[in-house]
C-alpha cells in the first residue's frame, strides 16, 4: 500500500509534505482554486473561509510548486484571503489582470494537478469549472486529476481521528441493539410500532450517546429496504409488523472537533425462521463483503497498492456469480471523514471507475446490497488502512438476526 505523510493539521497546511508528494507523483505543482465555496476540498485543505468568518466571495488561486515558494493570487478588494497561508501573494482586480496573474502563477509548470477527473469519472474529485481548466490549459499546461492528492491531504486519519471513530462505531453499535431489542419486543408484546417510532427512538439515543449526525437514521421495513435511500419521516412511514424484514443504518459522529464517522447497516426479521429467499439472498451480501474484506486484507498486508474499483469489483463478482447482478443498485462502499461521505476513495466500478490508490490512514464503508421490489438486504462495515493490516472497527453481521 502507498504510504502517505504524516496527516497534517487542516488548518496548516503542510506544504513540504505536499511537495514531496508532487515530486514522487512527477507533478509540477497542485494549483488549488475557489470560487464561492464550488471547490471544498480546496477551502478545506487551505482553510480559507475559516479565516475571518466569511467566504470568499472573488476567484482565488494558490500554487504550491513541487520545489520552491508557493504563490497565491486574489483579488484586491479580498487581500487577506491567503494571509494566513505561506508564501507570496500577487493581486488583480479586472478580468485581464485575472488573467495575467493566472498567467504568472503557472508560468514554468508543465504539469498541474487540480481538482479535475477526465470525463468527470470521479465526481468527487471534480470540483473545479471546465473553464478554469480550459484557461490553465490554454496557458500551455497539462491539467491533471489530484485524486490522490486529495486521499492524502484530505482524508488520512491522525490517531486522535481514529480514536474518535473507533468510539462512534462502538455507540452505533449499542444503539443497533437497543433498537433491535425495541422492534422485537413491541412486535412479541403487540404494540403498534412504525420505522418511525424507531427511528425516533435512535435519534433520541444518539443524543444521550453524545453522537451528531447529518440526518436521522434510516429504520426500513419490508418492501422500503429495497429503496437503498429510503429515510422515513413524521409523515412517510410504514407499520412495522410481525414476519418482516428490518433494515437499520445509522451513521454519526462524535460531538467535538475533528471527530470522523462511522456508518454501519445491519438486518433483522421480525420472527423465528427467517425465510430463505431472504436468508440466500443475505448470504450473497456477506460473501460478496467479506470477499472485498479479504482482499483490502490482503493486499495491505502485502504491501500492494490497490485502488476503489478493484474491491468493488470483489463484491460485485461474488453476487453476480450468485445470480443477483440485476438487483445491484450502488457501488461497494464510500470514504469516511468529518463528513459521513468523506473525500478519499471510494469502492466503486459500478456508479464511476474509481482509480484513486488506499492509502494507510484512510477509512472506509464496505457495503454492498441487492434490491428487489417487496425486500432488500445489505450488510455494511467499516475498514481503517494500517501500515501493515486492514482492520474492521465492528462486528460483521452473519446472518439476518431473528427479532422475537
Amino acid at each position: 500500500m502507498s504510504a502517505p505523510p504524516a496527516a497534517a493539521d487542516k488548518a496548516a497546511l503542510d506544504v513540504a509534505a505536499v511537495q514531496a508528494a508532487l515530486r514522487a507523483e512527477g507533478i509540477d505543482a497542485w494549483l488549488l482554486y475557489d470560487f464561492r465555496g464550488i471547490n471544498p476540498i480546496a477551502t478545506d485543505l487551505t482553510g480559507v473561509g475559516r479565516q475571518g468568518g466569511h467566504l470568499a466571495t472573488r476567484r482565488w488561486y494558490y500554487l504550491i510548486p513541487a520545489s520552491g515558494d508557493p504563490r497565491g493570487l486574489v483579488h484586491a478588494i479580498e487581500r487577506q484571503t491567503l494571509a494566513h497561508l505561506p508564501g507570496t501573494v500577487e493581486r488583480y482586480a479586472g478580468r485581464d489582470a485575472l488573467e495575467a496573474g493566472v498567467r504568472r502563477l503557472v508560468g514554468g509548470a508543465r504539469r498541474v494537478a487540480m481538482e479535475y477527473s477526465p470525463q468527470c469519472a470521479i465526481p468527487y474529485v471534480s470540483r473545479v469549472d471546465a473553464g478554469t481548466v480550459e484557461l490553465v490549459r490554454q496557458l500551455g499546461v497539462e491539467v491533471v486529476s489530484s485524486g490522490d492528492l486529495i486521499g492524502r491531504f484530505a482524508a488520512v486519519w491522525d490517531a486522535a481521528a481514529m480514536a474518535t471513530h473507533r468510539e462512534a462505531s462502538e455507540k452505533l453499535h449499542t444503539v443497533k441493539d437497543r433498537a433491535f431489542d425495541a422492534v422485537a419486543r413491541r412486535t412479541r408484546e403487540g404494540v403498534p410500532t412504525t420505522e418511525y417510532d424507531i427511528q425516533q427512538l435512535m435519534a433520541g439515543w444518539f443524543k444521550d450517546e453524545g453522537l451528531v449526525s447529518d440526518s436521522e437514521p434510516n429504520v426500513s421495513a419490508a418492501e422500503n429496504a429495497g429503496n437503498p435511500h429510503y429515510l422515513p419521516t413524521a409523515t412517510e412511514h410504514r407499520a412495522i409488523r410481525a414476519g418482516e424484514l428490518v433494515l437499520l443504518d445509522l451513521w454519526a459522529k462524535l460531538d467535538r472537533p475533528r471527530a470522523v464517522y462511522a456508518d454501519i447497516t445491519w438486518m433483522g426479521y421480525t420472527g423465528r425462521h427467517v425465510p430463505e429467499r431472504h436468508a440466500r439472498a443475505f448470504a450473497a451480501v456477506a460473501a460478496a463483503r467479506d470477499a472485498a474484506i479479504a482482499l483490502v486484507e490482503r493486499a495491505v498486508s502485502g504491501g500492494q497498492d490497490l485502488r476503489g474499483w478493484q474491491v468493488d469489483r470483489a463484491a460485485s463478482s461474488v453476487l453476480r456469480s450468485a445470480g443477483y447482478g440485476d438487483h445491484i443498485l450502488h457501488r461497494t462502499g464510500h470514504s469516511l471523514g468529518e463528513s459521513v461521505h468523506g473525500n478519499g476513495v471510494n469502492m466503486d466500478d459500478y456508479e464511476t471507475h474509481d482509480d484513486r490508490r488506499l492509502l494507510v490512514g484512510t477509512g472506509f464503508t464496505i457495503e454492498p446490497g441487492v434490491y428487489f421490489d417487496d425486500f432488500g438486504v445489505r450488510s455494511e462495515i467499516n475498514m481503517i488502512v494500517g501500515p501493515r493490516e486492514a482492520i474492521v472497527t465492528g462486528p460483521i453481521q452473519p446472518a439476518i438476526l431473528a427479532l422475537e
